[in-house]
């Protein structure tokens, strides 16, 4: 099976972000945003990110995380390149920080959005995409009611592998090639064909990311 795949992988092409995972933000150990310039720079970083807020784990550090996070902020507008953010536990203060750090700059996706009606559309009111993964395929993920509210062109389809597999494969380890299953899923949602879903997501990542 792996020796299968390895044609398909030779015409792969990566693409890098960089930035530090709330989870990992502490207040001895804050990055600087010269520092972060110099990682995404070096890297030819086409986004910077995951970063976010998560307040699911600990609130001890929400302090440095909503430092952290604006630093990213401040870096994906400098490079003029896309914000990638983790929000966990913590939509107030990870909506309202968007809000205020938008100056007409900022661009960005929600990664694995499973917020409300409500809250998605300040998202993209605030210029984000959604991003949507494994979550919209739960029996009780909630979202068949939610991403009707919106056009496609406000979608992206991603993966958090290893994590969050879709339906039928929950509990197992998440890969790339499980996108297609959101897809499926999102196309049933919407009422579209999954051609077309694949068709617009894929050209609304490109143009996020600026890829050619």
């Amino acid at each position: 099976m792996a020796m299968a795949l390895i044609p398909k992988l030779k015409s792969l092409k990566l693409h890098n972000m960089v930035g530090i995972h709330p989870c990992d933000v502490h207040l001895d150990e804050l990055i600087s945003l010269e520092e972060l310039l110099e990682w995404a720079e070096t890297a030819n970083a086409i986004a910077i990110g995951e970063t976010g807020l998560d307040y699911y784990w600990s609130k001890e550090h929400k302090e440095a995380q909503n430092t952290s996070l604006a630093t990213h902020f401040e870096a994906a507008k400098a490079l003029d390149i896309p914000v990638v953010l983790h929000n966990r536990d913590s939509t107030a203060d990870f909506l309202t920080m968007v809000e205020n750090a938008q100056d007409g700059r900022l661009k960005g996706v929600w990664h694995c959005f499973n917020g409300t009606i409500e809250e998605g559309q300040r998202a993209i009111d605030a210029g984000f995409y959604l991003g949507l993964g494994g979550v919209i395929t739960f029996k009780n993920g909630g979202m068949d009611t939610v991403l009707p509210s919106f056009p496609l062109k406000h979608f992206i389809l991603e993966t958090d592998a290893p994590y969050l597999t879709p339906a039928p494969h929950r509990g197992k380890r998440n890969e790339p090639a499980y996108t297609a299953l959101v897809a499926k899923k999102l196309a049933t949602i919407l009422q579209l064909t999954e051609e077309e879903i694949a068709e617009i997501t894929t050209q609304n990542a490109k143009n996020l990311f600026n890829l050619s």
